[in-house]
């Protein structure tokens, strides 16, 4: 009996012992470590709401954005306040702030290692997963692999699925368009079939209409993603782990180990990329990685190109000279011919507003980066746990970077090219910056310029007068209440 007396105190005080360890360490996470922190950045000068357990800022953030989106602002470049009406002031102070502290921005992004990217909600990966939640040798191995998709060389390949799914929307739109020779429209969901039916066609080798039940669960778990609440779909559906999903990806493995003939698609470039990697160290990634990047292809792929497509639509409508002078450029570069990579790429006016209204309405208006371990930026100490966020909006809106226009429209601030216009520094963060700049930003880039080529090639349009002006931050900037163009065809008066 004594010893089972002695057994069960030694268990007791395990037990007990293993409580107390968890319960401090609960204690430390939900209040100690985040108020230690807090009490570290006030000491340097950072103001800000005090720490609240579980809620935080979530409710009045919630309240702002509602009061946001209750109505339109008006037609103006300057949607920076529109955007963030919360803390609007404070931010501007954080802001200051940091930009003067030694002009450390392209160090700080270069920096991959120490400010890791922010993975604040385990569900956010069922949106977008693959390369962008990756870190270190794992992130630099991936990167390695999935580069060759993107290469300028790769690109050329794809340029007939680009036009292939321009031609579509413009057939569609001359229809509506041939009786009287101009018609109003929505274009905002033709640019996000568009840009959907590309990264089909040149990802995957298939049409949008094939893919189209991928796309409606992807919508429904971005908004699902913005409301926070429990996820039941899983866009990429067809890529998930499944036995015959395997089976496709292994299917492609052979094809090209056997040296059949290649789609030439981003999948298949990927797959022969990771066979490469595989024979030369052993090292290459799992079926389940590939179906992560598909993911992350079908996501990115088509998110960013079709905001910027519509912001582009939206600034053109609205600055007629620019839309003329862009016109202008493409019949004379092009006439009404096909597109192809050189004439693309001497599309200069083109190039100059594309890169314009990504300074005005960048796609992602702020970056995430989280501290691992402490770490100095410029004066400032930065405690391990910090998230620091890069406002992208703030920095391409200051106009102590870029002029007192730098709400304005001006393609012409880059008619010598981005270098030039950002003096060298690091200002311009469309794409983000450094390491882990945006993988697909050439792929993004080339599908932009086909599509408002063949848009000029076709029609002149102007801003609709039931257009409202109302930019909304839901993972990208989109329009919250779409984009009414009135097309004009080429010719009709």
């Amino acid at each position: 009996m004594e010893v089972y007396h002695v057994i069960r105190d030694l268990v007791s005080l395990l037990v007990v012992g293993l409580l107390m360890i968890w319960g401090w360490r609960t204690l430390n996470w939900v209040w100690l470590a985040p108020k230690r922190l807090e009490r570290c950045l006030r000491q340097q000068g950072f103001a800000g709401n005090t720490y609240r357990f579980l809620s935080g800022d979530i409710k009045q953030l919630s309240t702002m954005g509602r009061q946001t989106k209750a109505k339109p602002m008006p037609l103006s470049d300057d949607i920076g306040p529109y955007l963030r009406i919360l803390n609007r002031a404070l931010a501007a102070t954080y802001y200051t702030r940091i930009k003067y502290e030694g002009k450390m921005l392209g160090k700080y992004l270069n920096k991959f290692n120490d400010f890791q990217k922010v993975h604040t909600n385990p569900l956010l990966n069922l949106l977008v997963s693959g390369l962008v939640n990756l870190e270190g040798d794992r992130w630099s191995k991936r990167r390695k692999i999935i580069n060759p998709a993107f290469h300028q060389d790769k690109l050329k390949n794809m340029l007939p699925a680009f036009y292939q799914s321009c031609s579509d929307m413009l057939s569609k739109w001359e229809k509506m368009v041939c009786t009287e020779g101009y018609s109003e429209l929505d274009v905002w969901p033709y640019l996000v079939d568009l840009t959907r039916d590309v990264i089909s066609r040149s990802a995957f080798g298939s049409s949008f209409e094939e893919g189209k039940r991928i796309f409606q669960l992807l919508g429904d778990q971005l908004v699902l993603r913005i409301k926070l609440i429990q996820i039941v779909y899983i866009p990429g559906w067809r890529f998930l782990p499944t036995k015959t999903n395997r089976e496709m990806i292994k299917r492609r493995e052979k094809a090209i180990k056997a040296r059949e003939e290649s789609n030439e698609d981003l999948l298949d470039i990927l797959v022969e990329s990771n066979i490469r990697e595989m024979e030369a160290k052993n090292m290459g990634m799992s079926i389940e990685d590939v179906i992560e990047e598909c993911k992350l292809f079908y996501f990115a792929g088509q998110e960013t190109t079709s905001v910027l497509l519509v912001w582009t639509m939206v600034l053109l409508a609205r600055y007629a000279d620019w839309q003329s002078k862009a016109r202008e450029e493409v019949l004379h570069v092009l006439g009404d011919s096909k597109p192809d990579v050189d004439g693309l790429n001497r599309l200069k006016v083109v190039t100059m507003i594309l890169y314009e209204v990504l300074r005005l309405y960048p796609s992602a208006t702020e970056l995430g980066r989280s501290v691992p371990e402490e770490i100095k930026l410029g004066n400032l100490l930065l405690p391990a746990g910090t998230e620091v966020s890069v406002p992208i909006l703030l920095i391409h809106h200051d106009k102590d970077l870029w002029g007192d226009d730098a709400r304005e429209f001006k393609p012409e601030r880059f008619a010598e090219g981005v270098s030039k216009a950002t003096k060298s520094q690091v200002t311009f963060l469309p794409f983000g910056w450094g390491p882990r700049i945006c993988i697909g930003q050439n792929f993004a880039m080339m599908e932009a310029k086909m599509a408002v080529a063949m848009i000029l090639q076709h029609f002149w349009f102007e801003l609709s007068p039931s257009y409202a002006h109302t930019p909304c931050s839901m993972v990208t900037l989109r329009p919250q209440h779409g984009a009414q163009i009135i097309l004009h065809k080429l010719g009709c008066n």
